[in-house]
């Protein structure tokens, strides 16, 4: 088995970010412009992250909700303090992450500062097949139980 670590994925993405005072509507284009499906809030002095905010916030907390783009700052609809994963995170223990919390991003931070932002699709390999197999292996664990 494949025992990649996260800082391996990271390659070319491009970090995206903004202060939590920035419109949604500067995030999306900032996030179309970038090609990328997140935008990293940070602090305004030292940049260290506060939250993060993704297309699902676009859609569930700002569309759906009636929100208007260009008067909605990102800290009303980010998800703050976000869980984050250092580049020696191997990709196995970012996917539990991930999947446990129910995210598709996870910021990657090493000595306070975004490096990256990892993504469901990056992981795209073994270790997901490997998370698959356990997630099967507890829910006939839970049948049996119940």
């Amino acid at each position: 088995m494949m025992h990649r670590n996260i800082g391996e994925l990271l390659g070319q993405h491009r970090v995206v970010s903004l202060p939590a005072g920035a419109s949604v509507r500067e995030a999306a284009r900032q996030m179309k412009a970038a090609h990328v499906a997140s935008v990293i809030v940070t602090a305004p002095i030292d940049e260290h992250i506060e939250g993060i905010f993704t297309e699902r916030d676009l859609t569930d907390r700002v569309v759906a909700d009636g929100l208007d783009p260009d008067h909605t700052p990102l800290s009303m609809v980010m998800t703050p303090c976000p869980i984050t994963a250092d580049p020696a995170t191997s990709v196995a223990e970012a996917l539990r992450r991930m999947a446990g919390n129910n995210l598709r991003h996870l910021p990657v931070v090493q000595n306070g500062h975004v490096v990256g932002v990892v993504s469901m699709r990056d992981m795209m390999g073994e270790e997901l097949m490997v998370l698959e197999r356990e997630k099967e292996m507890m829910d006939s664990l839970t049948e049996v139980i119940m």
